[in-house]
């Protein structure tokens, strides 16, 4: 009965594609214990390091006595909160859009939000980079899937202008991309792309789950960092990552927020966020607008990192930010690279296919805020040391 899936997990392994978890004790900070050895993470998305903030608890621990520790419901049935319509505004706020939607996750946005707006007769761009939510929310449409090369707005262009030429087009046009690709670190080109969906009257899907708390010069988003207006853009996003917290949302148009409160499944199906969740992020971005030298400081840090990593002679892709992809290409190289730093107290697990693509595996640093001088120091050295020692550098 379960022959197949042991003869699965044995590809696996012979791929250098096995997984396992890893018990990370302690706060999830800048430092964390696994086996009891004290490691420097380089591997989590808490970019601004909020997840450990006392303020963040303390507004937790005070929802939690003041409400409960759950909503008991789906936001439609009589589970939707004061909390809730709060953070919705707030969020809406931050991004400077008309009006926003919670969801339980960012995964549980990106399907619900493309699954919504989409559908049979419709047509979808997704960049040939997108995250794992935004191709399963792709598929989950039924509309018509079309990966465009990573970035690659001209051929974007002349495809849609082709299509015009060769057909009665009548469905929707959707172009969706990450704002910040999660496994290389750069940009998506979000002028070039809001100037097509105009051309074709559609809409441009931003997922800015990376960039949220970041990117900008007030940290709004990749939005705000090319200064765009947002007419024809949705902005969908996490409180999980820069935000130290959990839960998606989507920002945009009223119409289309409305619309995805009548039609998301996965908004409509499941239980709402719990109230405590909410008072963390609403924590969060009380934290992020008052307090901007806690992004300066992670940005510093990325400069350090990247250029010392650069230096030695390493590929880092296009990356400008907070996500530098190290690239090591082989799958079994990158698995002794991983290694080595965790023997030298260093937690940057091995990226790998199907993670990425074949030949392109990677140690994917991601830095934070609350990383020292000290940590650096090791970070660099730790890599200079394995690079030499593997013959990548």
């Amino acid at each position: 009965m379960f022959q197949k899936y042991y003869q699965k997990i044995e590809e696996l392994k012979k791929k250098d594609q096995y997984r396992t978890l890893v018990n990370v004790t302690g706060s999830v900070g800048a430092e964390v214990s696994i086996d009891g050895k004290k490691m420097i993470l380089l591997s989590s998305n808490n970019y601004l390091g909020l997840a450990g903030s006392w303020e963040m608890k303390e507004r937790t621990i005070a929802a939690v006595q003041a409400i409960g520790t759950g909503a008991g419901a789906s936001r439609l049935i009589s589970g939707n909160l004061g909390i809730h319509e709060e953070l919705e505004k707030r969020i809406a706020k931050f991004k400077r859009s008309d009006s926003a939607i919670l969801f339980s996750t960012g995964y549980m946005a990106n399907t619900g939000v493309i699954s919504s707006l989409a559908g049979e007769g419709d047509l979808i761009l997704s960049d040939n980079l997108n995250h794992a939510s935004i191709i399963d929310g792709c598929r989950l449409s039924g509309a018509e899937i079309v990966k465009y090369p990573h970035k690659d707005f001209d051929y974007l262009g002349n495809f849609l202008s082709r299509r015009r030429n060769e057909s009665k087009f009548a469905g929707k046009v959707l172009i969706i991309t990450d704002g910040l690709f999660s496994m290389d670190g750069d940009l998506a080109p979000l002028p070039q792309l809001q100037k097509i969906a105009k051309e074709n009257n559609g809409l441009l899907l931003v997922d800015d789950a990376h960039a949220t708390g970041v990117i900008g010069s007030r940290g709004k988003g990749t939005c705000e960092y090319f200064g765009l207006k947002k007419e024809n853009i949705i902005q969908i996003g996490t409180f999980s990552k820069a935000l130290g917290s959990l839960g998606g949302f989507v920002a945009g148009p009223e119409i289309i927020i409305e619309y995805l409160k009548n039609t998301a499944r996965s908004f409509i199906y499941t239980t709402a966020l719990p109230p405590s969740v909410c008072a963390s992020s609403l924590a969060a971005l009380d934290i992020i607008e008052k307090d901007p030298s806690i992004r300066e400081n992670l940005l510093k840090n990325v400069e350090i990192v990247r250029n010392g990593l650069i230096d030695m002679g390493y590929n880092c892709l296009d990356s400008r930010t907070h996500i530098i992809p190290v690239l090591t290409g082989d799958a079994g190289l990158t698995m002794k690279f991983a290694k080595g730093l965790l023997e030298k107290g260093i937690f940057a697990p091995a990226i790998r296919p199907p993670t990425v693509p074949d030949g392109k595996s990677r140690i994917r640093v991601s830095l934070m805020s609350s990383h020292t001088e000290k940590h650096l120091e090791m970070i660099i050295d730790g890599f200079r040391s394995e690079g030499k020692r593997l013959g990548i550098i």
